[in-house]
């Protein structure tokens, strides 16, 4: 039986996918399916939900990427947003809600599960394993479209962010894949991210010994993509309230 690794906690206070390397990727598939169990679903699940900030939400929605896999806790990428939200004067409370291995379907079934934080703002990034397993696009982009819908009829602004997958996966099924993530934005008006690891990817120097996992570094440049699209919402916000 597949072991999920959940890495979940909350932050307080103060080159193109296409050239990863396949030995990297290949190293991936094998951690999807091998991974260490940090916190049980009930810890995490509790931990979410017993969130007591009062400060507006935003909950970082995904997988290995979002949980950090690799990096320590105030690496990975949701603790990095947390600290340049503060620097730039944005009063929120920064939800890591990553799971290592997740697919879109396992995204699907947390969706109750990451409403309990009562988010604001949802930064999803999913879809990426369902890529590397070579999973059905359509299955993929009905996960993704299930997401969305039920994250915004509780009210939170959903920011999606687009993922790529190498070449060796063909031609055909890489375009597939990466057109979900436009065509969904389009379809409900969502901000995107149009590619989450951009800038990052394909640099041994921003990767991990995996090629796919970034370092501490990576995540710095992986918040900044994330702030191009979170920050104007941000202000927009701060405008009306």
């Amino acid at each position: 039986m597949q072991s999920e690794g959940i890495i979940l906690y909350v932050t307080k206070g103060g080159g193109s996918l296409h050239q990863t390397m396949i030995k990297g990727w290949r190293v991936y598939r094998i951690w999807g399916a091998v991974l260490i169990l940090l916190l049980s679903p009930l810890t995490a699940q509790g931990a979410l939900a017993g969130t007591t900030e009062s400060k507006p939400r935003i909950v970082a929605f995904g997988d290995s990427l979002t949980a950090g896999l690799g990096v320590k806790r105030d690496d990975a990428y949701p603790a990095q947003l947390q600290r340049r939200l503060e620097e730039l004067g944005f009063r929120y409370q920064v939800i890591n809600a990553g799971v290592s291995g997740d697919t879109t379907a396992g995204g699907l079934r947390r969706v109750g599960w990451v409403l309990s934080a009562k988010p604001e703002i949802v930064i999803l990034e999913l879809g990426a394993n369902d890529g590397l397993r070579g999973l059905g696009l359509e299955q993929t982009k009905n996960n993704l479209d299930h997401i969305v819908q039920q994250l915004r009829q509780a009210g939170a602004i959903v920011i999606l962010a687009g993922m790529k997958l190498p070449p060796n996966y063909g031609r055909e099924y890489t375009e597939q894949f990466e057109s979900i993530y436009p065509a969904l934005a389009n379809r409900y008006r969502l901000p995107l991210i149009p590619f989450f690891l951009e800038g990052v990817a394909a640099s041994s120097k921003l990767n991990q010994a995996d090629g796919i996992h970034p370092t501490k570094e990576g995540y710095e440049i992986v918040v900044e993509q994330v702030l191009k699209v979170l920050k104007p919402i941000l202000e927009e916000r701060k405008r009306k309230f």
